[in-house]
């Protein structure tokens, strides 16, 4: 039996998306919104970061548009924060944390910034006070800042200053920009953004992706030449891991598909290269990634032999492999992403959804037991909540447009 468009199936994903609602709304503080500890508490030292407040903003958005009470007020305390403490009004953009006494990392980072253009987007389809005039503050520093128009990407970070870039260029932050600049295509109705996220993707898919077997360098040089024994002795890093990360195969999975129905909603042809490409990263991170070691569940990281490196499992991960599952199902109708999203599912269910104390744990062991090598606590709820909405909405406009436009479940 079908679970994709199936309305008892669906009837179970708002659930889902509720109590992640429920869980987030406890991280509230007084900078923007704090990081979550595994049983939903607040861990103060960590304050505010840029990315969690402006993931929690975009999910509060989706909230507000899903008719839920509160979500509205969410969104604006997150917006105010965006507006107030977390914006250096000295030399632009937005520190990457700040704490009650002021900024605790000052710096300029592409990866953070590219959420502050996803979480204004969605703000701004929900409707919500300033989110319009923030966004377009946030598309002017892209622009002024990140966007490399000769390489077609952007760059990495910079300091406070936005004076010194560093000399690292990465994919992570290049995929969320996507994402972002998709949004802000849909919102703003300047499909530039649109042309600028095609560029990052056929790059990527369409270049970089094949030619090394589908294993996605993420780290490289300031001349784009990829460095792939980068951070070989801190294998496990958050936000820079060795290797190639299978959970991004996915990610690039969904979102290529997300460019090429965008461009054909405009009457423009995709790149053949972009669909077929979303396919064997998709069967890529199955086939390198899914139980790989003798027990269910994603490793983290492969090397570009795809061998395990990391064999961690992330939560994230299998949020990004249901996404590309009903991406591709929706795009093909093919029953066997069908098949992958029911069983994916099921792990979820089983291993990574606390019913007892909220949200998802974030990582687990080889084995599936408790972990933390990587990452502790439950700092956000955006791939989770997305995972429950990408299966119920089509695959352009963007998530927050789609739910503005009244699309949910056509």
């Amino acid at each position: 039996m079908r679970w994709l468009g199936n309305p008892a199936h669906t009837r179970w994903l708002e659930r889902e998306t509720d109590e992640l609602l429920a869980f987030a709304s406890g991280s509230v503080i007084e900078e923007g919104f704090g990081y979550l500890d595994s049983d939903g508490e607040l861990v103060p030292a960590e304050g505010a970061h840029l990315w969690i407040t402006c993931r929690m903003v975009h999910a509060f958005s989706l909230g507000t548009m899903l008719g839920r009470p509160g979500a509205a007020s969410m969104v604006d305390h997150g917006l105010a924060a965006l507006a107030g403490p977390l914006a250096d009004r000295e030399h632009g953009g937005w520190f990457a944390q700040v704490g009650p006494d002021g900024p605790i990392d000052d710096t300029k980072a592409a990866y953070a910034h590219s959420f502050v253009v996803l979480a204004t987007s969605s703000a701004a389809a929900a409707g919500r006070p300033g989110a319009r005039e923030a966004l377009d503050e946030a598309l002017a520093v892209q622009l002024k800042h990140f966007w490399d128009e000769k390489a077609g990407m952007v760059v990495e970070s910079f300091d406070a200053a936005f004076g010194e870039c560093e000399p690292y260029r990465g994919v992570n932050a290049n995929m969320h920009t996507v994402e972002a600049y998709l949004a802000a295509a849909d919102v703003t109705g300047d499909d530039a953004w649109l042309d600028r996220a095609l560029r990052i993707t056929q790059r990527v898919v369409g270049e970089l992706a094949p030619a090394y077997s589908w294993r996605i360098p993420e780290h490289f040089d300031p001349q784009w030449q990829p460095l792939l024994d980068f951070n070989a002795d801190n294998p496990a890093d958050k936000f820079r891991p060795a290797g190639a990360t299978i959970g991004h195969w996915f990610e690039w999975s969904r979102l290529a598909l997300h460019v090429v129905e965008a461009l054909q909603a405009r009457g423009r042809t995709a790149p053949p290269e972009l669909a077929s490409g979303a396919r064997s990263l998709f069967e890529a991170g199955v086939e390198e990634g899914w139980a790989v070691d003798g027990d269910d569940g994603f490793v983290y990281t492969v090397t570009f032999e795809g061998v395990p490196l990391v064999r961690e499992r992330m939560n994230w991960v299998v949020t990004e492999a249901i996404g590309a599952a009903a991406a591709l199902h929706r795009h093909t109708g093919e029953e066997q992403f069908d098949a992958w999203y029911q069983l994916w599912w099921e792990y979820a269910a089983q291993h990574l959804i606390d019913e007892e104390r909220g949200s998802w744990v974030h990582e687990l062991s080889p084995s599936n037991g408790p972990s933390s090598t990587v990452w502790e606590g439950k700092p956000d709820i955006y791939h989770s909540i997305q995972a429950t909405l990408i299966p119920r909405l089509p695959l352009t406009p963007s998530l927050a447009s789609a739910l503005a436009q009244g699309l949910l479940d056509s």
